[in-house]
């Protein structure tokens, strides 16, 4: 390899100074697809030493001494590339600069404590040779690839395969929150009418919200893939720009699956919000009925009970049984009425 006078490989202790200087790992990926784990003061000056070595550099932007070496104590990058690499305001989108690729995606936050729509920021460059991955939050997806390098042998050979590979994988895992989702709405479907109406209103809102928020970066993250398709780099082979599309496909497919996910919880809350309504109804409904069916009988025992002379029956024995009849009746004809007129 060639070296440009670069110190010798780091030990572990120094290895682990160069993590807090920003280095979470790098990898040279032969073209072979074997992996060789180097440290940040060798990946710093490297150059391939030969024909098809990729070097991976995965950093902490929120290090100055990574945004230095991302500008001109580096890479050389210009001012606006290392703003959109290092800054915290960074909605999906792709450019190229010459031949370089710069790329902003988001992934699903599964971090501890995390709600997945909390999509975290990753930042990604390349130039053919280097591919320089970037973020502020832990993200599975770079340790995933990185895993299935190490381990199996059997994963990018280039720097358009790692690229593309760590695109795929981004995407792909924004399907297991979907289908979360998907499943709480086949629940919320199957639930019994019995079942408390307030949790299942809180789950749906919770659910939209959910929706908002990944369509929130899916849609742009959408438009900046299909923005590499249109102006693809020359490193990129023609199989990675199928994978590209492929991922398009099915981003595509993602966000279909979050429309119909966010209907399908309108149409669950508003077939709630009107069982609950129409539950209310029927409450107040037999209310009246009863008001109405007890306000006759309200006014004859009012009538009856005020305290002046000539009521009726008031020396009579036999008066308070009369008068229970006399209700009695008032009570059949309206119940009859009622039926009648089908209100009962």
């Amino acid at each position: 390899m060639a070296r440009k006078n670069c110190p010798p490989r780091p030990d572990e202790e120094t290895e682990r100074a160069a993590r807090e200087s920003g280095l979470i790992f790098a990898r040279i990926i032969d073209a072979d697809g074997r992996p060789t784990p180097i440290g940040w003061a060798e990946a710093r000056c490297w150059t391939p030493a030969a024909a098809g070595d990729t070097l991976w550099l995965h950093l902490d932007r929120t290090v100055p001494e990574v945004v230095d070496w991302l500008g001109e104590t580096g890479l050389g990058l210009s001012e606006a590339t290392v703003d959109a690499l290092s800054s915290n305001e960074n909605r999906p989108r792709a450019f190229r600069e010459g031949d370089a690729l710069v790329t902003i995606l988001r992934g699903i936050n599964f971090n501890p404590d995390a709600q997945p729509e909390d999509m975290v920021a990753m930042q990604m460059w390349c130039d053919g040779n280097r591919v320089v991955t970037l973020r502020r939050q832990r993200l599975q997806t770079p340790f995933d690839v990185l895993a299935t390098i190490e381990r199996e042998g059997i994963g990018p050979q280039t720097a358009g395969d790692l690229f593309t590979e760590l695109v795929e994988q981004t995407v792909a895992k924004m399907n297991r929150s979907i289908v979360d989702m998907n499943d709480r709405i086949d629940e919320l479907e199957e639930a019994d009418d019995d079942d408390p109406v307030d949790e299942m209103l809180d789950t749906i809102a919770d659910i939209r919200r959910n929706c908002l928020a990944l369509k929130r970066y899916m849609s742009p993250q959408h438009e900046a893939l299909l923005q590499i398709t249109r102006a693809p780099p020359p490193w990129m082979s023609e199989t990675n720009r199928r994978d590209i599309r492929e991922t398009i496909d099915r981003l595509s497919r993602y966000i279909e699956d979050l429309d119909v996910s966010k209907e399908s919880a309108i149409v669950i809350q508003d077939d709630i919000n009107n069982r609950a309504t129409a539950e209310s109804n029927k409450t107040m409904y037999m209310l009246s009925i009863i008001a109405a069916i007890f306000l006759p009988l309200s006014f004859f025992t009012g009538l009856l009970g005020i305290n002046v002379g000539g009521i009726p029956g008031t020396n009579s024995t036999d008066g308070f049984w009369v008068t229970v009849a006399i209700l009695a009746g008032v009570l059949a004809i309206q119940v009859y009425i009622f039926r009648r007129l089908k209100w009962l």
